[in-house]
């Protein structure tokens, strides 16, 4: 709630990393929502919420899920096209990044509609599975190795600070993301084959889950910009004084008050 709070104070000044950012953060904070309602399944060792709760629950992790990945990827294409190609072409056509965060969202709502039509799915298990793998991670997580290693290798023949500091959250984000979600996709497509993992299938779903937590800490320590910013939304809105506010901010904001990521 901290990052979407951020970015939306800064009202005409996004940028459209900002955009994405926000999106992830409210697809972040809708899967937070669903947690409770696991654990009490891996509690209770059964589900006791009925079987519209149970879709509905299943249907919007999945979407979420869809939804963070294919935004990850979307930011490291943002980053490859104003780093490596210097064009900022998504950022001054603002609409379109709109228009981009809404057929992510769209096509993520799609992706969990299996789920939600049918949650027993055990014909469609195997299918489904490969269809989550792989358009759920590995693909996206081959366009970001692509566009990030590029950008990279662009970043280490240039001396310019600003921009290898605006990649440090960004592919701490990333990191994050691989860290979490690789072993439990690895342990799940396993389990497809297998059925006698259960235990290490739990672990790895609770590291995945807590990836939505990680990102907002990520952006509130790593990024500079980002503290400034939020500390000057506190202190615009009359929740933070000067003195507290010029003790705690690191740099400074620049005119155009973009979170420098």
């Amino acid at each position: 709630m901290v990052v979407i709070f951020v970015v939306s104070c800064m009202e005409n000044r996004r940028t459209s990393t900002d955009v994405y950012l926000m999106h992830l953060a409210i697809a972040d904070l809708f899967f937070a929502l669903t947690l409770p309602f696991s654990a009490a399944d891996i509690h209770a060792g059964h589900w006791m919420f009925g079987t519209f709760m149970c879709k509905l629950i299943s249907g919007l992790q999945e979407a979420t899920f869809y939804c963070c990945v294919f935004l990850l990827a979307c930011i490291s294409v943002d980053r490859y096209l104003a780093i490596v190609k210097a064009t900022q072409f998504l950022a001054q056509k603002r609409h379109l990044v709109g228009i981009v965060c809404a057929l992510v969202w769209v096509c993520a709502f799609l992706l969990s509609l299996p789920i939600i039509v049918n949650q027993s799915m055990d014909s469609w298990r195997m299918g489904l599975r490969i269809l989550h793998h792989t358009l759920g991670f590995f693909l996206p997580l081959a366009v970001m190795m692509f566009c990030y290693g590029f950008t990279m290798c662009t970043l280490c023949h240039t001396r310019n600070s600003q921009k290898q500091k605006a990649m440090r959250v960004i592919l701490s984000v990333v990191l994050a993301f691989i860290v979490c979600w690789l072993p439990f996709n690895i342990l799940e497509l396993i389990d497809t084959l297998m059925d006698s993992i259960d235990v290490a299938l739990y672990v790895t779903q609770a590291m995945a889950f807590a990836h939505c937590a990680i990102n907002p800490i990520l952006y509130a320590f790593i990024g500079k910009k980002f503290r400034n910013q939020l500390l000057m939304s506190l202190f615009k809105k009359g929740l933070l004084g000067r003195n507290t506010m010029s003790k705690y901010r690191v740099g400074s904001v620049n005119s155009t008050g973009n979170v420098k990521v």
